[in-house]
């Protein structure tokens, strides 16, 4: 079946309405599906309307939602309230959701999606270069919204593990191994080196600045993501029985990579 969703944020709509269409929309499309129950979300935007359909939304799938409507009260909530989530628009009064990010970074590593109108690829590296975990233009598909607050949810739970398993992909980090479908991989120090950035930051997209600096000590110069393409292309070749669909690392055109938590079927 063939969907073609109403967008969750249209301001000709009543947030009433609004709340009746994405229902209809995640019943049809199959998105319906749980949460991480009595995790807390700190939902942070200065459009109240947006704000009640949200909450409304997040709120039936067990999600625990705390507002917030401008830079200086996100700064001031963190430290008592210490979510699990936070969910930040770019575009606020006073201190901008760039600056609130880069701010709550010095102190906490708790997720952050950017869910913005402002949807130019030099918005998107520089929020998540602040240090930001995902990154959704609105207006933005609800049931897309829920597999990103999940994966970044799962996420936290993965950063003390030594061993990150994704399908048929398994990475051992202290022992520097990889295997795909039980057979060991042979990667070059190249290789390697981008492959475990990008699991110890599984499910986080990271900028092609990013990861070439913490690959290699490059930054983002024509050089370096010359370097970074070539090595993703050779690691999808290793980690991929048909690299032309890559299954493990995800693009986002003109920003970055993920390592998937979870392979596409």
């Amino acid at each position: 079946m063939t969907l073609t969703p109403r967008y969750l944020f249209d301001p000709l709509l009543t947030s009433e309405r609004l709340v009746f269409d994405c229902e209809v929309s995640l019943q049809q499309s199959g998105l319906d599906r749980g949460c991480v129950n009595g995790s807390t979300v700190l939902l942070v935007d200065d459009e109240a309307p947006l704000r009640q359909v949200l909450r409304a939304r997040l709120t039936a799938r067990g999600y625990s939602i705390q507002e917030a409507s401008s830079g200086e009260e996100v700064l001031r909530t963190v430290p008592v309230l210490q979510p699990d989530l936070i969910i930040l628009d770019i575009g606020l009064p006073g201190i901008d959701g760039i600056e609130v990010t880069r701010r709550l970074r010095r102190s906490t590593q708790t997720p952050i999606i950017i869910l913005s109108v402002h949807a130019t690829e030099s918005d998107k590296i520089a929020a998540l270069d602040a240090g930001a975990d995902d990154y959704l233009t609105k207006p933005c598909d609800l049931g897309d919204l829920l597999d990103r607050i999940r994966t970044a949810l799962r996420r936290a739970t993965l950063k003390d593990l030594e061993v990150f398993t994704a399908g048929d992909l398994v990475v051992d980090v202290n022992r520097q191994t990889v295997n795909v479908a039980n057979e060991p991989v042979q990667l070059t120090e190249t290789e390697y080196n981008l492959l475990k950035v990008l699991v110890l930051n599984a499910g986080k997209l990271l900028t092609q600045g990013r990861l070439a600096k913490e690959s290699w000590g490059k930054g983002s110069d024509a050089d370096a993501g010359q370097m970074l393409r070539t090595t993703i292309r050779s690691l999808r070749q290793k980690l991929d029985t048909n690299s032309s669909q890559p299954s493990h690392i995800g693009t986002e055109p003109g920003v970055g990579y993920r390592l998937r938590i979870t392979p596409p079927d």
